[in-house]
């Protein structure tokens, strides 16, 4: 019995090590060359900001493109079959993925990870992704340093921790799924949504919206992509903060939006999983 429980534990532990950002900081010393050292947070920029909001603007803009196309066709479709008159409509709206091929070039997506025990993993699945490329974002609910998370971050490997102490908790189940969905519901502009609830599915409307599922590096399996830090612009369009996979924990917080991006290193081709590197301050 004890050693059942024992073998469970271990196999537990060694998949969630692979997110577990305090297991990685306890073991710099075994793993530098995981790390990407950054002498402040505006030093963690491999690509600017203007390039970033550039992409990501692109992707939403075809992705809003799409829904108003949809639901175009459903209005059609439903008076056709009031009226009817035989639809001959083909039904070749592109799909997530599409619009990420169309507009990035790659697509990414979700796969058992090629680590032993590290469950899920994500892949390049299609086209080659460009050094210095936005290959993912990190869902979730942003925390302040100052706000409270113990409940959420229990057993939770999701918590990711910003260079300022902000906390990104990107869990797509249990209680951090429900407070994700209460703040997004909370925060809404007229009829425009201010964040993206599609993460927590099987099927993401921003098919970027997978960075919570890409495993850490190690010294056998290199880093292809690191986190980047990215505060939402107060120009960003409002009709597209609706693919914004991201909700402030509190809605009076006064700083920008925080989101984190995931940028690659090297060019990655078709069939690479993507292994991301953990940052460090050093003085």
């Amino acid at each position: 019995m004890f050693r059942s429980t024992l073998n469970r534990f271990l196999n537990k532990w060694k998949s969630y090590r692979h997110r577990f950002v305090p297991w990685i900081a306890l073991n710099l010393s075994k793993n530098e060359k995981t790390l990407r050292q950054v002498s402040e947070r505006s030093k963690d920029k491999l690509t600017p900001d203007a390039e970033v909001s550039r992409a990501l603007l692109q992707l939403f803009g075809v992705l809003l493109d799409r829904a108003e196309h949809r639901d175009a066709r459903g209005a059609q479709n439903n008076f056709k079959r009031l009226t009817g008159q035989e639809d001959h409509c083909r039904g070749d709206l592109i799909c997530g993925h599409d619009a990420m091929f169309q507009t990035l070039g790659f697509c990414i997506d979700r796969k058992p990870s090629s680590l032993a025990f590290a469950g899920t993993g994500v892949f390049v699945t299609k086209g080659l992704v460009p050094k210095g490329a936005i290959v993912a974002m990190y869902p979730g609910t942003v925390y302040q340093p100052y706000e409270p998370i113990f409940f959420q971050s229990i057993r939770n490997p999701f918590v990711f921790r910003c260079i300022d102490g902000v906390l990104i908790d990107g869990n797509d189940k249990g209680i951090s799924k429900m407070v994700f969905r209460s703040c997004s519901g909370r925060d809404r502009v007229g009829f425009f949504m201010l964040s993206d609830v599609s993460w927590l599915t099987n099927d993401p409307l921003n098919p970027l919206a997978v960075g919570q599922y890409v495993n850490n590096c190690s010294n056998e399996r290199p880093a292809n992509v690191c986190y980047q830090e990215y505060d939402v612009p107060d120009k960003f369009p409002i009709e597209l903060r609706q693919y914004l996979p991201n909700v402030n924990f509190r809605q009076e917080v006064q700083a920008p939006l925080r989101c984190v991006v995931l940028v690659s290193l090297r060019d990655i081709i078709a069939g690479e999983e993507l292994f991301s590197n953990y940052y460090t301050i050093v003085h």
